[in-house]
């Protein structure tokens, strides 16, 4: 039996209050100071509540320049983050669930060695194989362009042994059951598979969306056009101004809303995530 301690209940809240401040005041502060001159973020104590100048520099940065030598808004770019984001996850997803599918349900020749070495992918992320994979998409002309942007990260070694885990604890009965239905391979993986999926894809999809979103070395690699400018790249950018004063409060207006997609994506997912990362049950 579980003793109530009143004391205990109070010093556990104290704990997450004081957690969720340390998170939440960075954040706060970067709301407040896009409401600022700039000058106001360099002088001490630091504002701690919304100046005048909010709508005036949200609707300057969304609809006009996003300034500091960025000749895009910003909106702009969240498209170009979004359409990164999404391409990344959905081709991710799609390529890991039919190598998971055909590792685990076919049987051909090395079929476990083919596994293996997408496994040991995994020690080679982006950053190790970028001078390469820059190679690589100059050569077929890929640089500034949305292909470019997500077609080197949509392989995915975790989401294929994910899949394959989850594929694993499909009762051979089912698969019989199937195929005396007259169930082929297509059938099978459309109307069996992809429903019993459904959680680990909605998990994955909010784990590799958010990946996505805040990619930042590869996209300010292969992106010289401001028009094909991410978001998340943009705010180191609109940072590198030399000898000229960095305007405080449209980067951090950019902060804010580079933010806001990430966690619009797990709040509207969040169940799915949750169920998909610890529910066993099919």
């Amino acid at each position: 039996m579980i003793e109530n301690r009143p004391w205990l209940n109070l010093f556990s809240h104290l704990i997450l209050i004081a957690g969720v401040a340390a998170v939440a005041l960075p954040i706060w502060v970067a709301l407040v100071a896009s409401t600022h001159p700039t000058d106001a973020f360099l002088q001490a104590p630091l504002p701690l509540w919304f100046g005048d100048q909010g709508w005036q520099t949200w609707s300057e940065v969304l609809l006009a320049e996003a300034g500091n030598g960025i000749k895009v808004p910003v909106w702009h770019m969240m498209m170009n983050s979004l359409v990164m984001a999404l391409a990344i996850t959905f081709g991710k997803i799609a390529i890991s669930l039919l190598s998971a599918y055909a590792i685990v349900f076919f049987r051909f020749p090395l079929r476990m060695l083919c596994f293996w070495v997408i496994f040991m992918t995994l020690m080679l992320p982006v950053e190790v194989r970028i001078v390469p994979t820059f190679k690589v998409v100059a050569d077929l002309g890929l640089l500034n362009s949305y292909t470019g942007l997500a077609l080197p990260l949509i392989a995915s070694a975790t989401a294929t042994f994910l899949f394959r885990q989850c594929f694993l604890t499909i009762p051979g009965e089912l698969v019989e059951a199937a195929r005396i239905d007259g169930a082929g391979p297509i059938r099978f993986f459309k109307d069996i598979l992809l429903p019993l999926s459904r959680t680990n894809i909605a998990a994955l999809f909010v784990i590799l969306f958010i990946y996505g979103w805040n990619q930042y070395l590869w996209p300010m690699l292969i992106t010289t056009d401001d028009h094909y400018y991410t978001l998340v790249m943009s705010i180191q950018r609109q940072l590198a101004v030399g000898d000229n004063e960095v305007q405080w409060n449209r980067v951090m207006a950019s902060s804010v809303m580079a933010m806001l997609p990430p966690v619009l994506v797990v709040l509207a997912m969040q169940k799915l995530f949750v169920k998909g990362l610890v529910d066993t049950e099919k």
